[in-house]
């Protein structure tokens, strides 16, 4: 029957708006029914417009200083410049590994595994800091010693991995082996990083 009257059309409103302050959990599910309309909105209304700009923004030219500025002609437009690479990427160099990166990795390794009882990380660290890089002193700075599962070095370094650069070692405990990698640095042979290998 339709509802005739002012009257009768004011108490179907207040009926309408009342719901969700009828009981908190009318409140909670209007919340959601709400939210749930507005981000189902947002991932419709784009998908329906579309992108008018679906090509992309407009790459820039920039002009290499040191290639001075030669004078073109008018009409002409200067050559586009090359999005690949002209040469390959520096690839490292081997080489025989430097006996002063082997000494540098074994002292650390002797370092890592000395940890008596009692020792403090600040303690322990003291110990790797003339043979680690200040760039990974902080991550050192998060081991707790008395987790390390080895006591000592068992044997000789061996190399797995040999550059100019860097050398990557191999040095035995007698819990896990060392994974160690030692870079030349301005101040010698330094550890850059390790990991527990099987």
């Amino acid at each position: 029957m339709p509802i005739r009257t002012n009257r009768g059309r004011a108490a179907v409103y207040r009926r309408i708006w009342g719901f969700p302050l009828r009981s908190p959990a009318h409140l909670v599910g209007t919340a959601v029914a709400v939210i749930v309309l507005i981000v189902a909105i947002g991932i419709v209304v784009p998908q329906l417009l579309g992108n008018p700009n679906r090509s992309g923004p407009t790459p820039v030219r920039i002009q290499d200083p040191g290639a001075g500025s030669s004078p073109t002609s008018a009409g002409s437009s200067p050559a586009p410049m090359s999005t690949r690479l002209t040469a390959p990427l520096l690839q490292p160099t081997s080489a025989a590994p430097d006996p002063a990166a082997l000494r540098i990795a074994k002292q650390w390794a002797t370092a890592w595994a000395t940890h008596p009882d009692g020792i403090t990380n600040a303690q322990w660290l003291d110990g790797l800091r003339p043979l680690t890089t200040e760039e990974y002193l902080p991550e050192m700075s998060t081991v707790d010693p008395a987790n390390i599962p080895a006591t000592r070095v068992t044997g000789e370094p061996t190399v797995t991995k040999s550059y100019t650069s860097s050398v990557e070692v191999l040095v035995p405990t007698d819990g896990p082996k060392l994974s160690i990698t030692v870079a030349k640095t301005p101040s010698g042979w330094l550890v850059t990083g390790y990991d527990q290998a099987s």
